[in-house]
């Protein structure tokens, strides 16, 4: 049976100061410039989770788009929205909340939720032309 991917985006506000403990204030100055802000700053995130699987004989579906848009509502949505990732988010305590940093925890935090027999790809915009994504397919 073929595999068919559905998609589904949300929003999250979150604000992050991309700094190195291990490296001098001025290698951090040098390495993420104004994403170094003491202060912090923030992003408008949008999100866009690609779930791929067989669709059901019996639904139709690959998988209820309510049912994924209720685990990333609550996992992912509640836990980051309106958060200072670096102080309010025991996920970055240890982990500098780059793009790439923030993507990888989203996939991981999906990926635990969701079955198994469904490949998962995550992307984040972080501005409207900057954006990564996990896994990265070539």
């Amino acid at each position: 049976m073929m595999k068919i991917a559905v998609f589904r985006k949300a929003h999250f506000n979150a604000a992050h100061r991309l700094h190195n403990p291990k490296l001098s204030d001025a290698e951090n100055r040098h390495y993420f410039g104004l994403c170094n802000n003491p202060n912090y700053h923030g992003h408008n995130y949008e999100l866009e989770v690609k779930v791929v699987g067989k669709i059901d004989p019996i639904t139709g579906y690959v998988i209820d788009l309510k049912i994924l848009n209720d685990l990333i509502e609550k996992e992912i949505v509640k836990r980051f929205d309106h958060q200072n990732l670096n102080l309010d988010c025991p996920e970055f305590k240890d982990l500098n909340p780059t793009a790439e940093h923030i993507c990888y925890v989203i996939w991981t935090i999906l990926r635990s939720k969701l079955p198994q027999k469904f490949d998962l790809q995550v992307r984040l915009y972080e501005t409207p032309r900057n954006y990564v994504e996990f896994p990265a397919y070539s």
